[in-house]
């Protein structure tokens, strides 16, 4: 719960990152966020003392609606995005047609999607709800966030396990965040 507050606050205080997620809410798609190094990075930035930094090269949009999955429909999204802040670079992906990419039985929603994310410290998303709260979707937790260990999730644990630590090395996150800490997946998640 502590967690939850304190990530909380770290959007709400970074001006960029609190009108991104008011500009996803205007979409009003069913179980929309903004999730992986969007909220990621900005909560390791604060642990390392650093001012927010700008979002990732891309910021993850993700939304469930197993009624409109052609991609037509996040290429739409996207533009409409881009048109209210043509600053970001936004990636919209309706997680229900995304098992289909990711080699993963079909998802029910967005959290579920986020549970098959690479690493613990980046399955996580937030959404706008009101003037002063958000959401956050954390299906793994935030201890891991917030402790900066780099944990893969249990769908990268085995078979897409080298995908992880690839990841890893190319992202430069341990040169970028210095005191990440690497640790191996929860037996029993």
């Amino acid at each position: 719960m502590l967690h939850a507050a304190a990530l909380r606050a770290i959007l709400f205080n970074d001006p960029l990152r609190w009108q991104a997620l008011d500009r996803v809410r205007t979409l009003q798609r069913p179980d929309c966020w903004i999730g992986a190094g969007f909220v990621r990075n900005a909560v390791w930035d604060h642990l390392h003392g650093r001012p927010p930094g700008p979002p990732p090269n891309d910021v993850d949009v993700l939304w469930f609606d197993p009624a409109r999955t052609e991609p037509s429909e996040d290429t739409t999204l996207e533009a409409t995005l881009r048109s209210l802040h043509p600053d970001l670079a936004w990636s919209v992906k309706n997680q229900a047609r995304m098992h289909i990419r990711n080699h993963d039985p079909p998802y029910a929603s967005s959290a579920e999607a986020v549970r098959c994310w690479p690493e613990t410290a980046t399955a996580v998303a937030a959404r706008r709800t009101g003037p002063h709260h958000c959401d956050i979707a954390a299906p793994f937790g935030l201890d891991d966030l917030f402790a900066l260990i780099l944990r893969p999730t249990p769908s990268f644990a085995g078979d897409k396990h080298a995908a992880y630590l690839q990841r890893v090395r190319t992202k430069g996150w341990l040169e970028t965040w210095p005191r990440l800490r690497m640790q191996p997946a929860h037996i029993n998640p």
